[in-house]
């Protein structure tokens, strides 16, 4: 089984309705030489890389940018039409007046398995006192937060925002909320493997930028930035398995991890354990 906890929904046809609408997300994803495909093409890219499900991750950018990259409704919509292949997160614009009640409502009425934060595209501090009640609320509902940390790609982004140490006094003053730091906080790898030796609740995904091919920088990650021994002995617990499509391909990733020597106990959580107890849904312990 794979589950990969990072994917963004944009050019998803059954949301690609309203033309304004897709520009909007070309524009402020910084994604333009793709279009709208169907479950079909999905699937098929799936099944090729044996993901059996994936996580969909919307943005909200209201107060920075005036719109949203996908809404929670239509993350809600997709999961609706597949909810074998499918796991929904919502998302919120911490600077809303509003905040609380739409992250409520995608808990509660909407059903959503998460929160997705971009600190670099929102224009927020991980540790501002600002994002307190929206880390308790996540805690009432068990509901984890992948955040984006590190280097991003999209316009209008700073990086200070996402610097993987910006997040340590979260970690400390809620242990219980579950949070991945997405895409290795690359280049601060070094950093994030600090955060998940000392906070059991910090994870992270291999959506990482590959400068060279795939393989070399999967190669370079869990040889050299870490110690070849280092996820076996210490991180198994911690990885989780994601592509950051449609910017990076499944199979690509896959196949760059798939001669990356590990025990066998290592890749199954990274493929999909460590994803089950993220979203709180472990159902055994290892």
């Amino acid at each position: 089984m794979i589950i990969d906890m990072h994917i963004h929904p944009i050019f998803y046809e059954a949301v690609c309705k309203d033309k304004e609408e897709l520009e909007f997300r070309k524009n402020a994803f910084g994604v333009f030489k793709q279009s709208p495909y169907g479950y079909d093409e999905m699937f098929a890219e799936m099944d090729y890389a044996h993901v059996d499900k994936a996580a969909l991750l919307p943005l909200d950018v209201t107060t920075t940018e005036g719109g949203q990259i996908v809404t929670n409704d239509q993350i809600a919509v997709l999961v609706k039409d597949h909810p074998e292949r499918f796991i929904g997160f919502a998302s919120v614009d911490p600077h809303r007046e509003d905040a609380l009640e739409v992250l409520e409502h995608a808990f509660r009425d909407l059903e959503l398995k998460g929160l997705k934060l971009n600190p670099a595209k929102q224009k927020f501090f991980p540790d501002d006192p600002i994002m307190n009640p929206i880390y308790e609320l996540c805690i009432r509902y068990n509901r984890p937060i992948i955040f984006h940390a590190g280097l991003s790609w999209e316009p209008n982004t700073i990086t200070e925002y996402a610097y993987p140490l910006k997040f340590e006094r979260v970690a400390t003053r809620y242990p219980q909320l579950r949070m991945c730091l997405a895409h290795f906080a690359w280049p601060f790898v070094r950093e994030m493997v600090m955060l998940m030796i000392k906070y059991p609740n910090v994870y992270t995904d291999t959506s990482v930028l590959y400068l060279d091919s795939p393989e070399e920088s999967i190669a370079r990650l869990f040889t050299v930035d870490m110690g070849p021994l280092w996820v076996d002995r210490a991180l198994y617990r911690q990885i989780m398995f994601a592509s950051n499509g449609p910017r990076f391909r499944q199979f690509k990733i896959l196949r760059a991890l798939e001669k990356i020597p590990m025990r066998d106990y290592a890749r199954e959580g990274i493929y999909y354990k460590n994803a089950l107890r993220f979203l709180g849904e472990e159902t055994e312990e290892w």
